[in-house]
């Protein structure tokens, strides 16, 4: 409630620019989706500008169009949200059942598949080169529910992963 207290003090004034520190700092999930709604509704419904610091990446994800990196005083890298997290080259494909099953089968059929739980990542090349038809003659040949076969895309808890291309040193 408190949270939402001083959001409101600080539209009071109708300002053009809002510094928003950690917004959803000891929230609970609930209150955290509504701060978060919040936040993106007045950005966009009233055109106010807000700068947003938070740890948690996937807030910024959701609510923000773009993204600032500072570490250690310096930047380290900006850009917009949607083109720091663009599409991969991993196919999404979630069933309802049997991801080992449609796995091996895939694989049997020379694709480089993964198993994450109910969801695979199958690698395709730049040409999709049938990748998206062998897939789907995979799943109704097992008659299994698809829940979603879509285009990877990069988290930004990515960028800052050592094996991703992390922001260090002299990145932009």
């Amino acid at each position: 409630m408190k949270q939402r207290v001083k959001l409101a003090q600080a539209l009071a004034h109708d300002p053009q620019l809002l510094f928003l520190d950690e917004p959803t700092n000891g929230l609970d999930p609930r209150g955290r989706d509504e701060m978060l709604d919040l936040v993106e509704r007045t950005g966009h419904e009233f055109g106010i500008s807000i700068v947003m610091s938070s740890h948690l990446l996937s807030e910024i994800e959701r609510v923000c169009d773009g993204l600032i990196v500072i570490e250690g005083g310096k930047l380290m890298r900006t850009g917009r949200i949607a083109e720091l997290t663009d599409e991969t080259a991993v196919l999404a494909v979630e069933v309802e059942r049997d991801a080992d099953g449609l796995a091996a089968t895939l694989a049997a059929r020379n694709l480089d598949v993964r198993v994450l739980g109910r969801t695979l990542e199958v690698a395709v090349g730049t040409a999709d080169d049938g990748v998206h038809d062998t897939i789907l003659d995979a799943v109704v040949e097992m008659e299994l529910p698809l829940v979603r076969l879509e285009r990877r895309r990069r988290t930004l808890e990515e960028l800052f992963r050592p094996s991703a291309g992390a922001v260090s040193e002299g990145s932009r």
